[in-house]
């Protein structure tokens, strides 16, 4: 049984401050009912601080297996792309999983966050609002409730989210007020969609991200410059050559499995770009 790999996992992870990976125990800050904690996972065993109780252990436990996809088929994933295009990304990402927000008010907020820019610069936004609306908890940070973030004025420009603050704000207090539903745990793919891009702030690919990294619904953000530009790298063409519905065409044939195939094409994206840029800077650092 392929077993999930924390380091790869985690590495794609928002870098938020909520969480840390350290000798290889995954750690999250979380907020319980009436309590904060830390919680950890070292691929074997949960670390589950003194003084919870039984709900709030199982409720911890149920939170670190859906932030990590600890319940992921691994093996049934690898075997389906065996004998496709994507079989090289096995070796690639062995053990990776899909990582989720612990709820879907944050998964929200981090996908607006990472509107219009690169993922470097919104994980940094992101590491900006938790340090100034999160809660400290040893050298980690609860992420901020929507209630904090609603009481927000000028701090909030310190995070540097420019435009995106205002669809946060917005939909923060939407949220608050009940007219904007998260909990879309039982709603098809479609009608959720349909429903979220009713609200100023969420196109169609925030709510698609919102879908997979909030709710693990079996989606993908199709339009996404890294899908579309890891489509290409893998079959040889031009990022301009790919469109949406291109990505859709060679990624919908996967049924259960299309979203974590997705998932892994973005990160072989991510990778490859990584690369690209280190070989520049060297060859400049050379030449010059």
């Amino acid at each position: 049984m392929a077993e999930i790999d924390l380091k790869k996992t985690t590495h794609e992870m928002i870098r938020n401050g909520t969480w840390k990976f350290e000798k290889g125990v995954f750690y999250q800050a979380l907020r319980l009912p009436g309590r904060v904690s830390v919680a950890g996972y070292d691929g074997e065993d949960f670390m589950i601080p003194d003084g919870l109780t039984k709900k709030e252990k199982k409720l911890v436990k149920e939170k670190l297996s859906f932030i990590l996809g600890l319940e992921t088929d691994l093996d049934s994933f690898y075997a389906e792309i065996s004998d496709s295009p994507f079989a090289f990304l096995i070796d690639e990402f062995h053990g990776l999983t899909v990582p989720a927000a612990p709820s879907p008010y944050q998964a929200l907020v981090e996908v607006i966050a990472q509107q219009q820019v690169s993922f470097d610069f919104a994980q940094r936004t992101i590491a900006n609002l938790v340090r100034i609306a999160g809660e400290p908890i040893g050298d980690l940070y609860t992420f901020p409730t929507p209630e904090r973030i609603s009481s927000l004025r000028e701090e909030l420009k310190r995070a540097k989210l420019g435009y995106r603050s205002d669809y946060i704000k917005s939909l923060t207090e939407l949220y608050l007020e009940r007219k904007l539903n998260l909990d879309l745990w039982d709603w098809s793919v479609e009608d959720a969609i349909k429903y979220l891009t009713k609200f100023r702030g969420i196109g169609k690919w925030s709510a698609e991200l919102f879908l997979a990294y909030g709710l693990r619904k079996n989606v993908y953000p199709a339009g996404d410059l890294g899908m579309r530009r890891g489509i290409a790298k893998i079959f040889g063409k031009s990022p301009k050559e790919v469109k949406e519905r291109d990505v859709r065409e060679v990624i919908e044939p996967y049924g259960k499995w299309k979203g974590l195939l997705a998932f892994y094409v973005l990160c072989y994206d991510r990778k490859t770009e990584m690369e690209r840029k280190l070989k520049i800077r060297n060859s400049r650092k050379s030449s010059g």
